[in-house]
């Protein structure tokens, strides 16, 4: 199961990286052949079920996703925690969002399904 104090230290990176813009730091949390569900997946990366599978390929996504929205800015709002799991819930340019992680054994970022209001 997922310690509170690790989905808190978990998310606090996550979203320090995403705020810096630090592509390397944001993908320190996923491992290789991670699979990203996203709704702006089919808008941004044209792919059009929404789903992308491994670091480059959500790398170039989200480079892409921080060009088109150079003032990207994420406020943390709280962190739940599961079995193999971390929900984020955060405030984005658009709204309310919430990113569900799967972790593998290692910590790492296996799944993330994100949702946005």
């Amino acid at each position: 199961m997922i310690t509170t104090s690790f989905a808190k230290q978990f998310a606090e990176h996550w979203l320090t990286s995403w705020n810096c813009h630090d592509l390397d730091a944001i993908l320190s949390h996923y491992a290789e052949d991670f699979e990203m569900i996203s709704p702006y997946i089919s808008s941004v990366a044209h792919e059009p079920s929404g789903i992308l599978k491994g670091k480059k390929s959500v790398k170039d996504y989200w480079n892409k996703a921080l060009s088109i929205y150079p003032e990207l800015h994420f406020e943390f709002i709280n962190v739940l925690c599961g079995m193999n799991s971390i929900v984020i819930n955060y405030k984005g340019l658009r709204g309310m969002a919430a990113e569900t992680f799967i972790l593998n054994s290692d910590g790492l970022v296996i799944k993330a399904i994100a949702h946005y209001e």
